[in-house]
């Protein structure tokens, strides 16, 4: 039996893909092993948001070789549809796939031998990735990432997603609950909706910009017919997270308190830049509007330093902004410039040791809100997710409203849902369940 190994980079949507790329793999009598150990062939699923993203993907390049010298290597995914060249040229590689054919590897092995040097590359005109192939991931049994959406119509001035995924379609409500209740099937707990740009839901394939249904339809609709303990949205933009769609899942029983949102800037000049489509107000008064429905949920904010024109009294405006607001924590990027986007020929250049001072100061200040929005669980009792695997002694889980916990393994915890009272936190912002079940060495846990 062949053997294949696969590597991703990226966001939660290329795990999703990784896994049906995998389903197709072990259709054609493929053997799945670790990325570790020596496999026939090495499936590389890539991500181009960030210049580092580019670097990592070389890297692993080089880890597949050091693996097997002899192994196939694969790469795919949006670096592949951006800079198919540049990759061939990498050592190692052997076959590059673009957006669309890349869910069609085993197609293009053939004898899956070495090229030598002369790699093939297979990447459409991304005009034609139109059509939506349905995806999901479960590889710990407890959490899966379900894609619902794909592409995006939004031409933000420094993004190359359109560029390496084509425009934005999406999956049927009906396909969707057909995958999600598989899903449950499995006996994992927790659905995570994922996709580009997910409040656009409802697009058709092939071009068809109507929207046949809408992501507060599909919201709906999973409540009501996919039997499973938890739903959560990945993330989803400002304007497209409408009061209705807050308003339903801070009733529902299913959606967890926990919305991820990007804000990007919190300068209108530099929203503009950018080609946002909504300005600073409108992102306040979306956080404003989920604090006073539910106090205690959480809200993960993305956010962008270094942009072209951002000024140190712009940057300001950002840092200021999300200090006002009630937020749980930031994921914070360091503007890279992308070859063949509108900010790459912007002036306004920020130097890159800049960059680096303003995402430190962003992501102290992350870790100040995390702080202070984990004080204000104290007392309170959560629902906890654990996971199930056993990590050096312990287990690991998710509250409902995204505090990470953390305890001593105990099987009978393993992809349950128990709820806790938090009663302390620690400096590693993890939770454990008792006073017995505290290491000697780490006093300050939280305890439940």
């Amino acid at each position: 039996m062949p053997s294949v190994a696969f590597y991703t980079l990226g966001c939660k949507l290329n795990f999703a893909e990784t896994s049906t790329i995998a389903q197709d793999f072990k259709s054609n009598g493929f053997e799945e092993v670790s990325f570790k150990n020596a496999a026939d062939v090495y499936v590389i699923n890539t991500c181009s948001v960030t210049e580092n993203a580019d670097r990592e993907c070389r890297n692993i390049v080089g880890r597949a070789m050091r693996a097997n010298p002899d192994g196939f290597i694969v790469v795919v995914g949006c670096y592949a549809q951006l800079k198919p060249e540049q990759i061939m040229e990498f050592p190692g590689v052997d076959l590059v796939l673009g957006a669309t054919e890349k869910f069609n590897v085993t197609q293009f092995l053939g004898a899956i031998q070495k090229t030598n040097g002369n790699a093939q590359v297979h990447s459409c005109e991304i005009s034609k990735a139109d059509s939506f192939v349905s995806s999901y991931s479960a590889g710990n049994r407890t959490r899966a990432f379900l894609k619902v959406q794909d592409g995006c119509d939004y031409k933000c001035t420094y993004c190359t997603i359109p560029l390496a995924r084509g425009i934005s379609r999406s999956d049927t409500v009906k396909n969707i609950i057909l995958k999600a209740q598989e899903i449950a099937d499995k006996g994992i707990r927790e659905i995570v909706l994922t996709g580009v740009n997910v409040g656009d839901y409802g697009k058709g394939e092939f071009g068809n910009k109507h929207h046949e249904s809408t992501f507060l339809d599909l919201v709906q609709a999973l409540d009501y017919h996919v039997d499973v303990d938890r739903i959560r949205i990945s993330s989803i933009e400002p304007n497209l997270l409408r009061n209705e769609i807050i308003e339903f899942t801070e009733s529902s029983s299913k959606f967890v308190p926990h919305y991820h949102i990007p804000l990007q800037s919190g300068s209108d000049l530099i929203l503009k830049k950018m080609k946002r489509r909504y300005m600073s107000k409108l992102f306040a008064q979306r956080v404003k509007t989920i604090k006073s429905l539910n106090p205690d949920a959480c809200i993960g904010v993305d956010v962008i330093v270094g942009f072209p024109g951002e000024t140190e009294e712009r940057f300001l405006e950002t840092y200021n902004l999300i200090n006002s607001l009630e937020v749980g924590y930031l994921h914070v990027f360091t503007y890279s410039e992308r070859a063949n986007t509108l900010a790459a020929e912007m002036e306004g250049v920020v130097p890159f040791q800049e960059r680096k001072r303003r995402n430190k100061m962003l992501r102290i200040l992350s870790e100040k809100k995390k702080r202070a929005f984990y004080e204000t669980q104290i007392g309170k009792k959560r629902p906890i997710l654990f996971e199930n695997e056993n990590r050096e002694g312990y287990i690991y889980g998710y509250t409902d409203n995204y505090l990470r916990v953390k305890t001593h393994w105990n099987p009978e915890l393993a992809n349950k849902t128990k709820t806790f009272r938090i009663s302390g936190i620690c400096n590693e912002g993890f939770v454990i369940l008792d006073e017995q079940s505290r290491s000697a060495n780490a006093t300050d846990f939280f305890r439940v």
